[in-house]
């Protein structure tokens, strides 16, 4: 697989900003889950069709350079592009 990273998901495609969804992610050839809510997953969703790139490349990203666990990371990640709009 290019990049490293393979994302699948399973969601009720109906539900509320709040609500957790849960995604499994090969990285770097280990297996491993993320559970983040609806509207984070929007947030990054957007961010990587903006960048031009996978939401799986984007997440193989963040998480070469998080310091803490990944779901904090790619929500501290979603937080910092939402506010880009903002300054």
């Amino acid at each position: 697989m290019p990049n490293g990273c393979v994302l699948k998901a399973w969601w009720d495609p109906v539900t509320s900003p709040s609500e957790t969804r849960k995604r499994s992610l090969s990285l770097m050839g280990h297996q491993t889950s993320v559970s983040l809510e609806n509207a984070f997953w929007e947030v990054l969703d957007q961010a990587a069709q903006e960048r031009g790139i996978s939401l799986a490349h984007l997440v193989k990203e963040v998480d070469a350079t998080r310091m803490g666990n990944l779901s904090s990371a790619l929500r501290l990640y979603a937080l910092e592009w939402v506010k880009r709009d903002l300054i």
